[in-house]
């Protein structure tokens, strides 16, 4: 786990929504692993909205969704 991750970081990825593309304004817990896996792919951008794409990727790959679903805001 990185060092650097505190829990309002997961708390703020798990809420944080899709700024654009084909899953604009979906949570990113809520996007699909198979999209995911293709950002990892091709590369997450070098921002915020990029780490939590990678927080969301690692945590989709692991099968840990589950247990964050309780912390999205409605």
């Amino acid at each position: 786990m990185n060092p650097d991750l505190n829990p309002q970081d997961l708390l703020d990825a798990v809420n944080q929504t899709m700024p654009f593309g084909k899953y604009q304004g979906r949570k990113l817990l809520e996007l699909p692993e198979p999209y995911l896996v293709w950002f990892h792919g091709q590369g997450f951008p070098n921002s915020k909205l990029g780490r939590q794409l990678a927080l969301m990727y690692e945590v989709k790959v692991n099968g840990l969704e589950g247990m964050l679903q309780e912390l999205v805001r409605r």
